[in-house]
This record gives structure tokens, C-alpha cells and sequence, in this order.
């Protein structure tokens, strides 16, 4: 069974690929940067108290910060 989880459930070090985006918002946004479902990514930093979360798309090396809000939107499995 694969190990489904939301990114703002990750650690710092994580790669996960992205399986979804439950939100027709999120994707306009990040799909230029090449962050989609089937992306390999890898959290770098977390900010704390609710903050944003800075994660890497290993493709093409490119550091995003995404909203905590919105990281639980996004759905990943561990590789």
C-alpha cells in the first residue's frame, strides 16, 4: 500500500511525488514551475507556527514556498 499524505504533513528531507491537487486554484499558479501531479519534489524548509513550506522540484531544481493552507491540498505519496 503506498503512503499517502498531505505535504503539509512532510518533514524536512521528504520526497514525495505528487499524485493530486484537490483544487482548481493551486495548479494555474504552480504548473509553470513545473509542479504537477507526477512531479518529484522534497520539502527544504518549514517555517513554524503555521507557516509556509519551501519545497524543491527535483526536475527542474526550482524552490517554491507554498502556503500551509495550501499544501494541505496537495497529495503526495513517499518514494
Amino acid at each position: 500500500m503506498q503512503d499517502v499524505i498531505s505535504l503539509d504533513k512532510l518533514n524536512i528531507g521528504d520526497r514525495v511525488k505528487i499524485n493530486e491537487i484537490q483544487s482548481l486554484e493551486i495548479p494555474a499558479k504552480y504548473y509553470e514551475l513545473g509542479f504537477y501531479p507526477g512531479s518529484l519534489v522534497e520539502v527544504k524548509h518549514k517555517a513554524p507556527l503555521n507557516g509556509p513550506i519551501c519545497v524543491n522540484i527535483i526536475e527542474n531544481n526550482a524552490l517554491i514556498a507554498i502556503r500551509k493552507s495550501e499544501a494541505k491540498l496537495i497529495v503526495a505519496e513517499r518514494i
